[in-house]
Formats: C-alpha cells, sequence, structure tokens
C-alpha cells in the first residue's frame, strides 16, 4: 500500500456530521464523553440538550468537577478540550419544545430523557427528526441491577411485551427507530446502577456512530 493510499484512507477517518443528545443526565454525560474521545472518525459537532441543572445528587458530575446549578449541557462542553475545528460542543441549556424543535439538526439524534411520562416528547423529538431524514435512538427501560440482558433493535422487531415500547407505539412510532431496552422498567422494584448505564452508553454510542458512518458512506 503506497502511502497516497493510507492518506486518502486517513483523509474520509474524520469527524464528520452532527450527532444530537437530547437529555445530559447521568446516562446522557456518559454517552457525550465517549463520543467526545472518538478517534478516527465520530461526530464533528454534538448538540447537547438538556434544561436541568447540576445538583448534589448528580454524583458523576460533581466528580469530574462540575459545580452545583451548572447547567448540565454546559458542563459537557466544559469537558470537551478538542479544537473547535475538530469537534465541538454546542451547548443548549433547555427542554425541547415546539418553539425550540427545529434547533435539533443532528444527522443521529439520541433521545435519553428521563422523568415522569417522556414518551409524548420522545415521540414528538423523533417524528421531528424523521421529517429531517435523521436517524434516531432511545431507550425503553434501562432499570436494573447491572447483569441484565440488554437488547437494542429496531422498534419494529420487538413484540408487544415491554409497555414503554406499546406506549411509544401508540404515538404514532412503529418503525425507524432504534430502541435499547433491559427491558426491566420502574415497576420492577430494581434499580439504575452505574454498571448498568456504563454499558448502555457503550452499547448506545456505538450504534449512534454506525449510523452516522452510514450517513455519510
Amino acid at each position: 500500500m503506497t502511502n497516497d493510499e493510507i492518506q486518502k484512507m486517513e483523509d474520509k477517518q474524520v469527524p464528520r456530521g452532527r450527532i444530537d443528545l437530547i437529555g445530559c443526565g447521568r446516562l446522557g454525560l456518559r454517552i457525550a464523553i465517549n463520543l467526545m474521545q472518538v478517534h478516527r472518525g465520530g461526530p464533528k459537532t454534538i448538540g447537547a440538550f438538556d434544561g436541568q441543572t447540576i445538583s448534589g445528587g448528580d454524583v458523576i458530575f460533581t466528580l469530574l468537577g462540575a459545580e452545583i446549578g451548572q447547567p448540565k449541557p454546559d458542563f459537557i462542553k466544559q469537558l470537551c478540550t478538542h479544537e473547535e475545528d475538530f469537534r465541538n460542543i454546542i451547548s443548549y441549556p433547555k427542554y425541547i419544545t415546539d418553539e425550540n424543535i427545529d434547533l435539533m439538526e443532528g444527522d443521529v439524534v439520541i433521545i435519553v430523557i428521563a422523568g415522569g411520562n417522556t414518551i409524548p416528547t420522545a415521540a414528538k423529538i423523533i417524528k421531528h427528526a424523521h421529517e429531517r431524514g435523521a436517524k434516531t435512538i432511545g431507550t425503553a427501560g434501562i432499570f436494573g441491577f447491572g447483569n441484565e440482558n440488554i437488547e437494542i433493535k429496531d422498534i419494529a422487531q420487538y413484540d408487544d411485551s415491554n409497555p414503554a415500547i406499546e406506549e411509544l407505539r401508540k404515538e404514532g412510532i412503529t418503525e425507524n427507530h432504534l430502541i435499547l431496552t433491559t427491558h426491566k422498567l420502574i415497576r420492577d422494584n430494581e434499580p439504575v446502577t452505574p454498571y448498568t448505564l456504563d454499558e448502555v452508553a457503550k452499547i448506545i454510542t456505538m450504534n449512534a456512530l454506525k449510523l452516522l458512518r452510514d450517513t455519510y458512506d
């Protein structure tokens, strides 16, 4: 293989496109850090969306040096030490609403919002992303002690046993949306452990990168 051939391959393996991260909590932070560290590819831009600020219970944030009261997307931007022309974090310290949904411009949209009934909001985000031609990934229950079988596949491939997935289908999301789940929900009275979050973040990151690569190949 000649130097010119090697150079051509290297020129293709540069950051391209944009991944939007909707939700910058314990899981979103882990995914953002994974994406920041990708070498030889990955997104050029990461859009980080979340209206929450950091509290004392956000231990993974404070361990990394965050200040109480700091907007979570701002802290993610702070963690990224790349030159902006290589990889850029755009912080949106706000929740997605009808008024600002057009701020989402990612080729891939990762939806990891939590707290209350998030399904109607997630469905709205997915529909908007699909209208733009973007690809989407979300979750449907990631509770568990840490040794669960984590599954990820298109929503069309799941049966009707997961109520979170069924609720999303009722909102009109029936295909072309990747869902990751442990099939453990809040009703199962099991915690969400850092071990599970680490593994979930790894799998979501890998699949988001594949979707991004497929967009530009």
